[in-house]
């Protein structure tokens, strides 16, 4: 029976690794409820959960959860024990606390973002959770953790995303971060509409350098060879011109 239960275990979360995008550590919410089960079944639930998951796995609560267990009697001190070893998750009532049920459905909301697994033995809780998709379920049974086979409403999601007629949620994460990238979204029209202001300090050292005067370039000198070769090269004036052409056409005469 232990076989068959980690392979539906097995089974189960893989269905929600590729269909709803969980990756280890597999973080599992759990409320006072479970603490008091496990209690009473002497489970060690910091020992067996890794062991369960064949993973590893984050255990967390809420203010919430343990302010719950504060206000009911003192046969659930052992529970509040138990459940404060684990991490304390922030929620949305710091200041006016609720239900660790009202409590658990809000950190979860309609899709399950931060892919929780949750640890309860509250039926009502539980029939609130199978109504969202991806949410996998943990209770304790016989002395034994047992993790719930995907609800209805999940299964239905997975089809739908098969059909092409939704998207999954790792597919939406995507879309979400190529829109930040290319300031699509909200945050990104945000960013654009905002302009940086300069921040005002101390000017560039290199800005206050003098700059550096430019070498003139430098003609070679001219020797006295090429003066004296110059000045023998002289240009005839028109009045030589007509001299030579009478000289040349008075000897062509005779």
């Amino acid at each position: 029976m232990k076989i068959k239960r980690q392979k539906q275990a097995k089974k189960t979360i893989s269905f929600y690794k590729y269909n709803f995008g969980f990756r280890e550590p597999f973080q599992i919410l759990i409320d006072g409820t479970f603490c008091q089960a496990a209690l009473k079944n002497k489970i060690q639930i910091k020992e067996q959960m890794p062991k369960y998951f064949m993973g590893e796995v984050q255990l967390c609560t809420t203010n919430c959860a343990l302010k719950e267990l504060d206000s009911l009697s003192k046969d659930l001190y052992g529970a509040k024990l138990i459940l404060q070893r684990f991490q304390v998750r922030r929620c949305k009532h710091s200041k006016e606390p609720v239900s660790a049920s009202q409590c658990l459905l809000s950190m979860l909301g309609q899709t399950n973002p931060h892919h929780y697994f949750v640890a309860t033995q509250d039926r009502e809780l539980t029939a609130s959770l199978m109504e969202i998709p991806g949410v996998p379920l943990l209770y304790i049974i016989q002395n034994t953790i047992v993790l719930e086979k995907p609800s209805g409403r999940s299964q239905k999601h997975v089809e739908a995303v098969q059909l092409g007629e939704l998207v999954s949620p790792t597919e939406q994460q995507s879309l979400q971060n190529l829109k930040a990238e290319q300031g699509l979204s909200k945050d990104g029209e945000e960013r654009r509409g905002k302009k940086r202001k300069r921040k005002s300090g101390n000017p560039n050292p290199l800005s206050c350098l003098k700059k550096k005067k430019k070498p003139m370039p430098q003609h070679p000198k001219k020797t006295d060879e090429e003066k004296k070769k110059r000045s023998r090269h002289r240009k005839r004036k028109p009045a030589d011109l007509t001299v030579s052409v009478n000289a040349s056409t008075s000897s062509a005469q005779s």
